[in-house]
């Protein structure tokens, strides 16, 4: 399905449902994101209108109880969303890539049967563990370790910067963890579920965050916490090459919300271009703002044409690893550009942070660094590059 290449047209299943998450993010999300990021509270209202809407099943298959989409219906979900509120928007993007995605591609049947319904209807929330405070993109620092004793896996360590793994709807965390030594004398990392209920896993309190301020974000920690040994997730020591694997598919997503990001800059400031004057005449009459909001659009239009033909790869079968990380790097620095150059636009108001904008600035970092740092993506097309 390669049909939605040309970002000019989007086939009318698409548009559709383009339409209906962005009417939602303007009458629901909208309202009460300032609110929701000055408290610091998790919007559990809105991502219980958005599992009304199937949204947390979008790419999921029937069987499953998913809405038989696709990964790109996810991504125009996430870019409409993260137009009007980040916190919204990366809750969906890892509840569904993070949480609910690695048991539907490494999972048992009996595993699918058992979790996918529950994360596809969006009245719970998975989370994925795999960073802790020497390992993230360094596979080889993990210290979390699980081992056998007696048909359960018995696990004991941390994790850190988890999304959805502290709230009330949270059922269940995969964590990356140590299960041996490979024959090469390596660490052999799995993955492993642990429901949110089990005795000796913990969510730490959430952490204060310059951004993201509605998103749930906690350390983890792991006391001889037990499960069953058919709580392996996928292979034995196949969990972090696995993970890479959801990670590939992730950055799509995450550059569609920084594209929604990018738009949604462009949009404020067009608004308050017309609307705010200056000696005489709107400040959009001035060519200094006019150019500057110019250069904001061609930011937001590459950003979405990259994220675009990388969702095209990947749902046509073929390699997207390098297109995933373009579109990662333009879509956060896009945000992040034009987060910069709308609290100018704005001036003094863009400061303020009851106006999106300045949410946007705050907010728009993280995507230069979560989901493999741009240093990481730049690293990942030299080796595609055969560098």
């Amino acid at each position: 399905m390669t049909s939605f290449l040309s970002t000019a047209q989007l086939p009318d299943e698409y548009e559709q449902l383009r339409r209906s998450v962005a009417d939602f993010a303007t009458t629901v999300v909208a309202p009460v994101a300032a609110e929701h990021d000055e408290k610091k509270t998790f919007p559990y209202e809105v991502v219980s209108g958005m599992a009304d809407m199937g949204l947390f099943g979008l790419p999921f298959p029937e069987e499953y109880g998913g809405m038989g989409g696709d990964y790109f219906a996810l991504c125009l979900a996430l870019e409409e969303l993260g137009k009007v509120d980040q916190s919204v928007a990366i809750t969906l993007e890892a509840g569904v890539s993070l949480g609910a995605m690695p048991i539907y591609r490494f999972g048992t049947e009996e595993q699918k049967q058992k979790w996918l319904p529950l994360l596809a209807s969006g009245k719970a929330l998975g989370a994925f563990g795999l960073t802790e405070a020497g390992a993230g993109s360094d596979a080889g620092g993990t210290k979390t370790t699980a081992r056998l004793e007696n048909g359960e896996w018995v696990i004991n360590g941390s994790k850190q910067f988890i999304t959805n793994s502290g709230t009330d709807i949270t059922r269940l965390v995969t964590v990356t963890a140590v299960t041996g030594t490979s024959a090469a004398g390596k660490k052999e990392i799995s993955t492993i579920i642990v429901p949110a209920e089990t005795p000796g896993f913990v969510a730490q309190p959430a952490y204060s965050k310059v951004g993201w301020n509605a998103s749930d974000t906690h350390p983890l920690s792991f006391d001889d916490v037990r499960v069953p040994e058919e709580n392996l997730l996928g292979e034995r020591g196949r969990g972090y090459a696995n993970f890479l694997r959801i990670l590939d598919e992730g950055r799509i997503a995450i550059a569609a919300l920084g594209t929604g990001v990018a738009q949604g800059c462009v949009d404020e400031c067009v608004r308050y271009a017309k609307e705010r004057s200056a000696f005489g005449k709107p400040i959009g009459q001035n060519q200094a703002i006019a150019f500057k909001i110019a250069r904001m659009e061609a930011r937001a239009a590459t950003s979405r044409a990259a994220y675009y033909d990388a969702a095209a790869l990947m749902l046509s079968g073929k390699p997207f690893k390098k297109a995933a990380a373009i579109a990662k790097i333009v879509s956060s620095e896009a945000a992040m550009d034009n987060a910069r150059d709308a609290t100018q636009v704005f001036g003094g108001y863009g400061y303020m942070n009851e106006y999106l904008v300045a949410r946007h600035y705050r907010d728009s970092k993280i995507l230069e660094v979560g989901e493999g740092t741009t240093e990481v993506q730049l690293m990942l097309i030299a080796r595609e590059l055969g560098l």
